[in-house]
């Protein structure tokens, strides 16, 4: 009965008996994409072309490799086949490699070798990362992380431009809320004697607001500056206009990568909050291992572990409570929402995953159901727990006499 150790390298592969002497091999082109690829296919279990010229050349009745994943598909060529990692006969291969190589022929000496393993390594670095690079759910990820930082940045430049601004009209700040038309109306005005009904007309302004502005531009304590000064602020306020534009652009990018990554998470909580708990979780496939109670409090971690070290109560949602039915919702409803949202998440980001295909449409109204059931049966608050009293502790003894103090009873 044949028995052989089938040890396979970049080299090629070996045959080698339960002594450690070779008893054959074939030995791989020196074709770094071609080794590379052979790679990449063994990770996944199929095994080496050389691998399989051997096994014919040789045909043993039992074989013992160092891969589990190949198993199967030797099995499946009709060979008996044996899982043995860290065996005797690969140790004896791997202290003795650059000798095998050169025996071989596949190295011409140790230089030779290691100049070609260096070269292959950064080949398959490079291929590897590259699998990583298409994946698409990391594009989402880092197109929701452009968008966080762009509402940063906007609010940094928002706030320089209104206390900038407040300088020469200071009562618009309190007027207008929103920084994109506070941007708008510094970008194109400029000086607040430029403003007047129709220009403010077209900017989507209600009569209201429009005579409130221009009576407060009237009586403005704010100080005249230079056309030269308003230029200045014009830059930061069109920068500001460009950002919004900017992130409008990655909304929409963002949308269609979510609706080809992940679809059923997109149809249930939209692209923006989607890619955030992608975000969070590092990927699909993390987020698809995950139980529904993580993804609840995916986002609130400090506070989850803040309780279990206090011993307080843990958080009810994380970052889910941005889903429009969870902070809409009265308080005590919340967390049970953000339970059944998770619950439908985690079936949804599963299919996506593994699957791929579409339940949104069902997943959104078992969930709607589900938080009508909620509210109806918890329309009202639950009643106040009374306050339990503490035990009172019984009162100690006073002691008979104080430092310092006179002793009582008569002098002996």
């Amino acid at each position: 009965m044949m028995k052989i150790y089938l040890i396979e390298h970049v080299i090629g592969a070996v045959a080698y008996d339960e002594n450690g002497n070779i008893v054959d091999y074939i030995t791989n082109p020196r074709d770094l994409g071609k080794i590379t690829e052979e790679l990449l296919n063994n990770e996944k279990g199929i095994p080496f072309s050389a691998t399989v010229e051997l096994l014919k050349k040789v045909n043993p009745q039992e074989v013992v490799v160092e891969n589990e994943a190949e198993v199967p598909k030797l099995q499946a060529l009709g060979y008996r086949v044996s899982y043995e990692p860290y065996s005797k006969v690969s140790r004896i291969f791997r202290e003795s490699l650059p000798k095998v190589a050169i025996d071989i022929k596949f190295a011409s000496n140790e230089e030779d070798y290691y100049n070609f393993l260096h070269e292959l390594s950064l080949e398959y670095t490079r291929r590897k990362l590259r699998s990583a690079a298409q994946k698409r759910d990391l594009l989402a990820i880092q197109a929701v992380r452009a968008m966080d930082d762009i509402d940063k940045t906007i609010n940094l430049f928002s706030e320089r431009l209104r206390e900038w601004y407040s300088i020469h009209f200071p009562e618009l700040d309190k007027l207008i809320e929103d920084h994109e038309e506070y941007a708008t109306i510094v970008s194109r005005f400029g000086d607040r004697g430029f403003l007047t009904i129709d220009s403010l007309k077209e900017l989507g302004f209600n009569e209201q607001r429009i005579n409130r502005i221009l009576d407060a531009a009237k009586k403005s304590i704010g100080a005249d500056i230079s056309e030269d000064d308003l230029s200045a602020m014009r830059m930061i306020a069109n920068t500001i206009l460009d950002l919004y534009n900017i992130r409008r652009n990655l909304n929409n990018y963002l949308e269609g990568v979510m609706k080809e990554v992940a679809p059923n998470v997109t149809a249930l909580v939209g692209p923006a909050l989607g890619a955030r708990l992608l975000s969070i979780a590092g990927s699909l496939d993390e987020l698809a291992k995950m139980p529904a109670s993580t993804i609840q409090v995916l986002g609130a971690e400090k506070a989850l572990f803040r309780a279990l070290r206090s011993g307080g109560r843990p958080p009810k949602h994380g970052i889910i409570f941005q889903y429009p039915a969870i902070h809409t919702s009265p308080r005590w409803q919340r967390g049970k929402i953000a339970r059944a949202l998770a619950a439908k998440l985690a079936i949804a980001a599963r299919v996506d995953a593994f699957s791929g295909r579409f339940i949104g449409d069902q997943l959104n109204e078992q969930l709607k159901k589900r938080i009508d059931e909620i509210k109806e049966k918890f329309a009202q608050p639950p009643p106040k727990k009374p306050q339990q009293q503490k035990p009172q502790q019984p009162q100690k003894q006073q002691a008979k006499g104080k430092k310092g103090g006179k002793r009582r009873g008569k002098r002996k």
